[in-house]
């Protein structure tokens, strides 16, 4: 089983808070390292790994629980920008005028600043690329698109060629039938809600737990018969 790429994020707040997410004080190296101690300390996550009837080695085991951890780190965040969203274009929808809007939106728009950026800040490219996966999932809309609906086509096409620089795509979307890692981030979510690790908010384009480990399983048997 490969090891899992994953990379950073930008929520839909401000190209400038973008930069920062990546932190100088600490690397991805170090915050690996500490989510290596976390799954050591922490009980729950160390129990036998099984994906599709198939138990993994060590090695894919450890890539496994890397993966978990991070998708436990993240999910809130992708789940508070979903109700975010909600309540942003519900309100939005009461308003008449633009400069209503405008002024509403930077409100909402400082507050998502102030309440979001020092906490971005401390999380790892694969942290951060997982939320933009996660932010898919629970919206049904890309990073990039969100900050385009929300700002203009012009400070999301600047956003995502800085992300680029940092290999960071903002388009990317949530495929689980598609991408290996997106299925076992399913897979993920689907053990964390059924345990009660994670409180679960219904997706955009949910994904049936059972479609997906057929599609998996036969996917594997064709793979082996080559």
């Amino acid at each position: 089983m490969p090891k899992y790429t994953i990379l950073v994020l930008v929520f839909f707040i401000t190209l400038s808070s973008f930069g920062q997410v990546i932190t100088d004080s600490q690397s991805d190296k170090e915050i690996e390292l500490k989510e290596l101690d976390t799954i050591k300390m922490d009980t729950t996550l160390l129990e036998e790994v099984v994906i599709s009837k198939v138990k993994l080695d060590p090695e894919a085991q450890k890539q496994f629980l890397l993966l978990q951890n991070r998708v436990y780190k993240v999910y809130p965040f992708a789940k508070i920008a979903s109700d975010r969203l909600s309540l942003l274009n519900n309100n939005m929808n009461k308003l008449k005028s633009k400069k209503e809007k405008r002024m509403y939106f930077k409100i909402v728009e400082d507050f998502m600043d102030n309440e979001f950026k020092e906490k971005l800040k401390k999380l790892s490219r694969k942290q951060g690329q997982i939320l933009v996966k996660l932010i898919y999932r629970q919206t049904g809309v890309s990073t990039f698109d969100l900050i385009k609906d929300y700002k203009s086509g012009w400070k999301a096409f600047w956003s995502n060629n800085a992300a680029r620089l940092f290999d960071i795509n903002l388009k990317e979307k949530y495929q689980p039938f598609e991408n290996n890692e997106d299925f076992l981030i399913e897979t993920i979510l689907f053990r964390a809600f059924s345990n009660g690790r994670l409180v679960e908010q219904k997706a955009v384009f949910p994904a049936d737990i059972d479609e997906l480990n057929t599609y998996w399983e036969n996917l594997a048997k064709q793979l082996n018969k080559k």
